[in-house]
Parts: structure tokens; C-alpha cells; sequence
């Protein structure tokens, strides 16, 4: 099954011989490696790149385990570079060499290698690793299919199609899978025996239960405004736990370092700055998350938001909740605030779009309760509500944007319709 993800293959291409180590990240099971060893080999291949100047070692096959010391796998790449013309080299699961940071250092000083490297473990994982390699690498963050990427392999027309990823996310194995009970087993002994294991194992994690705990009531909760203290005091009222309120935001910092969950910061529109805490947070794969509740909180409204935010993200937007003041005169005749809230601020240079997640608008009040917030946007950015019925892209007078889900989803420049 060919999933082309051509948009990652172009970060690949436009880094080319940047004279920087291209680092691979994303969440286990992503197509890290299926990018690197075969969209983009393949690519070098059709560009008329000898196979022989490609150099791609599987650090976690048993064949290759003696590359995993530092000299030995410099020493038999050294031996391959023969010749003057441009080598590239790619190594898959490079947290398995040992000092792996100090051999990729020295592969820079080869002048016509250009370096690409994929890992999976939570230390390669962890967004921190660029600096590893002092300012020399260059990240590419992939993330789970796209819905678009996701229906290029699905069987299925787009309705069908939309139910099973809300379900059960991207990650592509997923796609492959024939019955609802891989996919389930898949996913949650993935997220159990992979992802939460590498966790605990790096950082020596003896209190395992609170971490469990932590993902459920994240889980629970995504697309819901929350913060450490309140997470607090879920654990204090519901599981009579006394976890002290800095090893839960040391677990959350986990998580995020992990790609298993990303953040969206309030920022005031009108006022121009971040309001911090509360925050939302979402699951980099739905399909993770529905994993982690055993599949009991199937609420298709949280997941539509969740799953717009993980769309805005990989299209390389940094997205935040928006917080927009409106002034009103209450029942007292006062003169009071009202915090109106906008799903995402989506930012990518000088681009900006207001887009709220609405599912349904069945009444004219649900329409109005949507589109308040927005209105009260003073400036020109695009405003655009996506809602999951089947809809005709329109307009209205206030300049508000509605569309489907599935536009939104499936046309590159939904944004721009």
C-alpha cells in the first residue's frame, strides 16, 4: 500500500545539502523510517543518485548490531566514501549507537555526506534532541496520516471513511488492519508497551499508577480547558491521590516531549498577548487517545475539534484557543466583561485564521452562539466555522466562512476557499 506523503518528502527535498543533520521526529509508528528508506531513497534513486552513494543502516536489526559501537559504524561508512560526488546517509533508530550525538557530529566534518537520521525511543523522541547537536540539526516533525493521506489508502467512500478515523486515528498500520480487533489490540498495547514504557523507562519512573492516571483524565478531558492544579484536584477528589502538583507537570512535560499530546495556549486577541493558564491540550492520534479510554468515550464532537487542531498543525501552523472580550450590560444595568472563546488562532508567518469547530448548527441560536465569538474579531484575518454536515462553502455578511468537515479535511487550500 503506497501512501505518498508528499508533503514531508518535499521538507526532505528543500533541505538537501543544508550541511545540517536532517532529524526525523514524530511519534512511534508515524512512517518515520517508511519516509526516509523508501519515499525518499526512492526519490534519490529517480534523481539518478547511485545506489551505491546512498548509505542506509537499521540500526535495530540484529544483523547490524555491531554498527551500534561509535568507531565501528564510522569506520564502515568511511570505507564506502570512495569518491568526490555527494553520499547521503541514513540511519534508522539512531538512539540504538552508542554516542550516537558524538558520531553524528563527526559525520558533518565528511564534506559530501548529507546525513538524514529517524528514532523511536522517548530519548530520540523528546524535542529537546536538536540540541544535542549544537545547533547542526534540522528537525522534520512527522505527523500520523492526514484524513487526506489517510482516504489515498482507505477502501471506502469519505463518509465510511471518516467514521474509522475518528475511531482509530492514522498511524498507517492502522489503515492495513482488517477487523476492529487488531486495530483495538494494536493501539492499546501500543500505547501501554510502547509509548508509556519508554516514558517510565527514561525517566525511572516508580509510581507508574499516577502516570496511567494522568493520560486517562488527559484523555478525558481533550478539548476541555484545564491546568495542572485542576488536574490536581481531579486526582485529590476522584482517586484520593496525593501526587505533589510538580511531578504532574513534570508527567505533562513527558508526554508533550513524547509527542503523545500538544498543548494550544490562550492568547487574547484583542489584547495581543498569551493568558496562559488554562490550556487545552489534544492527543497527536485520536486513535491513541480513544485507545487509552478503551474506546468508551467515542464523543465525536471532541474528537472533530481534536482532529482540526492535528490538521492545523501539520500544515505547519502553530495554533492557539482565542480569547476575544466583549463588553455587556447586565440584568443590573451594569457595564460587564464577557470572555467569548474561538477553537483556534492559527499562525504561519503573516497568515492568521480564526476557525471554530462547530459539529452542527441545526438552530438559528446554535448559529448565532457560533458565530459570536468571531464577529467580535476586529481585524481582517479569515474567519471560518467547520462543521460536520454536508455543506455548500458559504459566505456570510459579517464575512464568516462555513464549510464541511470534509472540505476543510480533504482540499489542500481549504483555507483559502
Amino acid at each position: 500500500m503506497d501512501i505518498k506523503r508528499d508533503k514531508y518528502l518535499n521538507d526532505l527535498i528543500n533541505r538537501m545539502h543544508n550541511g545540517m543533520i536532517k532529524v526525523v521526529t514524530g511519534i512511534r509508528r508515524c512512517g518515520k523510517s517508511y519516509l526516509l528508506f523508501n519515499i525518499f531513497k526512492n526519490y534519490l534513486l529517480n534523481q539518478g543518485v547511485s545506489d551505491s552513494h546512498i548509505i542506509t543502516i537499521e540500526l535495530d536489526q540484529r544483523k547490524n548490531k555491531k554498527y551500534r559501537d561509535p568507531d565501528t559504524i564510522l569506520d564502515y561508512i568511511e570505507s564506502l566514501i570512495i569518491d568526490d560526488k555527494q553520499y547521503y546517509i541514513m540511519l534508522d533508530e539512531v538512539q540504538m549507537l552508542q554516542e550516537f550525538e558524538e558520531v553524528l557530529n563527526s559525520l558533518l566534518h565528511i564534506k559530501n555526506a548529507d546525513v538524514y537520521v529517524t528514532g523511536s525511543n522517548s530519548k530520540f523522541l523528546s524535542k529537546d534532541v536538536i540540541t544535542e547537536f549544537r545547533g547542526r540539526g534540522d528537525e522534520i516533525h512527522i505527523y500520523p496520516l492526514t484524513f487526506k493521506e489517510f482516504m489515498e489508502a482507505y477502501e471506502g467512500d469519505v463518509y465510511r471513511g471518516w467514521a474509522e478515523y475518528v475511531v482509530y486515528g492514522g498511524l498507517p498500520l492502522t489503515v492495513t488492519m482488517k477487523t476492529e480487533e487488531q486495530k483495538i489490540n494494536y493501539l492499546t498495547n501500543l500505547f501501554k508497551e510502547t509509548y508509556l514504557k519508554d516514558i517510565i523507562e527514561r525517566y525511572n519512573i516508580e509510581k507508574t499508577q499516577e502516570l496511567e492516571d494522568l493520560v486517562n483524565i488527559l484523555a478525558s478531558s481533550i478539548g476541555s480547558l484545564t491546568n495542572p492544579p485542576k488536574i490536581e484536584a481531579t486526582f485529590r477528589s476522584a482517586i484520593q491521590s496525593t501526587i505533589s502538583l510538580n511531578t504532574l507537570r513534570q508527567y505533562i512535560e513527558y508526554l508533550e516531549d513524547a509527542f503523545i499530546i500538544n498543548k494550544a495556549t490562550r492568547y487574547n486577541v484583542k489584547g495581543r498577548k498569551y493568558i496562559g493558564s488554562p490550556l487545552k491540550y489534544y492527543f497527536e492520534d485520536v486513535g491513541l487517545r480513544n485507545a487509552r479510554l478503551g474506546f468508551r468515550q467515542i464523543e465525536e464532537t471532541h474528537l472533530m475539534e481534536n482532529v482540526i487542531y492535528n490538521e492545523l498543525r501539520s500544515r505547519g501552523f502553530n495554533v492557539d484557543v482565542g480569547v476575544v472580550e466583549k463588553r455587556e450590560i447586565n440584568e443590573e444595568g451594569k457595564n460587564k466583561k464577557k470572555q467569548l472563546e474561538i477553537d483556534f488562532v492559527a499562525n504561519l508567518g503573516s497568515k492568521r485564521y480564526y476557525i471554530q469547530s462547530a459539529f452542527s448548527m441545526p438552530t438559528e441560536e446554535k448559529r448565532i452562539q457560533e458565530k459570536a465569538s468571531l464577529i467580535n474579531v476586529n481585524d481582517s484575518f479569515k474567519k471560518i466555522i467547520v462543521v460536520k454536515d454536508v455543506v455548500n462553502i458559504t459566505r456570510d455578511e459579517n464575512g464568516i466562512t462555513t464549510m464541511s468537515i470534509y472540505d476543510f479535511l480533504l482540499k489542500e487550500n481549504s483555507l483559502e476557499l
